[in-house]
């Protein structure tokens, strides 16, 4: 079995929206009520997939889930005209961020030789909470293949799970076993603490994790309070390469030194304060980036153009390309329309280590395919949503029809319904 790297990218929905939901996410909150574009939103993250696939990559993608989600506003009893919160939150459109779906340790670390997949349960915010059935369900049927995976329900909500973006793996390769460290949070702060330590914990138990093999690391209250809501803000990690600010775990040196000490051939490149300040890395999510394995063997940061248009990140970027270090290129991508709602390259992708045989090929992409997902978007994707619109009975058919057409488009029909409460 030939194990690689996928990355699954959300397919941003017709219902993409600026209500700023997201307490902590200061991006997300600094256009509440802009107008968004949908439209153009989806066409951008095709383009990124796309140009992952150009390097040589596995790419798949998620579909969106179904919006807006009535049975749980019936749940709420939410009124239209005073309940304005809950309504824009039956309608977000955040699962495109995939990195959130779900924690994933592949076969080379699990005790069963499976592929474990653990839906994160999102309930730190309202918005995200009712996401996880449906998204259950999705990947169910992209990875129903019980020989090789094990997917699982979430962790009790009493325990905050925000998913992959809290979560790192540390391997000489892809295939083979890794170290994998959960990031977690304390409450108490500006912001909410998302990952809970236990979640973390349960996940690692639920994966049949190697003790020796695991990891929880605090992240730094001061980046949370930053803005830094996930750990994939301040840090990224591939293969034996982890690239993080120097201000993104509560005791640095405690955490290199524990990294270290169970995988020894960790290449630490770390950001100093006096190059980038954590404001400036979390305004541009310079390390919201997908940090991936070249088919030639290099590393490539794909980082959002907001970080290369940053004099501070670039100017540190050009001295650590001079340096011959470990990551090789740096590739700028457009996702503007998921920046301007706090996320970047890596929050629209979840990282999946499998034999693509193994995978359901409807969610793999292919040129065709990438094709005919365009058709539908430029054809049924409304070109601009604004928050006061939400709710209305027009929008609500487009944004329906919308996906009902893309889904007939990659012959998923099946998951029209939603599963939400």
């Amino acid at each position: 079995m030939a194990l690689t790297e996928i990355n699954f990218d959300g397919i941003v929905g017709p219902s993409h929206n600026y209500a700023g939901l997201s307490l902590g996410n200061l991006a997300a909150t600094a256009h509440a009520g802009n107008v968004s574009s949908p439209r153009a939103a989806a066409l951008q993250g095709i383009a990124k997939m796309r140009a992952n696939k150009a390097l040589g990559l596995v790419q798949g993608f998620f579909l969106p889930l179904p919006r807006p989600n009535a049975r749980y506003l019936t749940h709420l009893a939410a009124d239209a005209a005073t309940d304005r919160g809950l309504i824009a939150g039956a309608w977000s459109a955040s699962s495109m961020w995939t990195a959130n779906a779900a924690t994933v340790s592949p076969a080379p670390d699990t005790a069963d030789g499976k592929c474990h997949l653990t839906v994160a349960n999102l309930v730190t915010m309202p918005h995200r909470a009712h996401e996880w059935p449906d998204t259950l369900r999705q990947l169910q049927v992209a990875f129903s293949d019980k020989a090789h995976f094990a997917v699982h329900d979430p962790v009790p909500p009493s325990f905050g799970d925000e998913g992959a973006a809290n979560h790192m793996r540390l391997t000489a390769g892809h295939g083979q076993p890794g170290l994998e460290v959960f990031v977690y949070g304390r409450s108490g702060g500006r912001f909410p603490a998302r990952q809970h330590e236990q979640a973390s914990r349960i996940v690692a138990r639920q994966h049949r994790l190697d003790p020796e093999r695991v990891l929880f690391i605090e992240q730094n209250p001061d980046a949370i309070a930053a803005g830094a809501f996930h750990n994939d803000v301040v840090s990224v990690a591939n293969e034996r390469v982890l690239f993080t600010h120097e201000q993104a775990f509560a005791d640095p040196a405690a955490a290199y030194e524990a990294i270290r000490a169970r995988f020894p051939a960790v290449e630490i490149v770390e950001v100093p304060a006096s190059a980038v300040s954590l404001e400036e890395a979390i305004r541009t999510y310079l390390f919201n980036a997908q940090l991936l394995s070249l088919p030639e063997g290099e590393m490539a940061l794909v980082i959002p153009t907001e970080a290369d248009e940053s004099s501070a990140v670039r100017g540190w970027l050009d001295r650590m390309l001079a340096s011959n270090g470990p990551i090789r290129r740096v590739i700028p991508v457009d996702v503007k329309q998921s920046m301007a709602n706090g996320g970047g390259p890596a929050c629209l992708r979840l990282r999946v280590v499998a034999d693509p045989a193994t995978v359901d090929p409807r969610f793999l992409l292919d040129d065709e395919k990438a094709d005919r997902i365009e058709r539908v978007i430029a054809r049924h994707w409304p070109e601009q949503i604004d928050p006061a619109d939400l709710g209305s009975p027009s929008l609500e058919k487009t944004v329906q029809d919308a996906r009902s057409h893309l889904l007939d488009a990659l012959d998923l029909a099946k998951l029209a319904g939603s599963e939400s409460a």
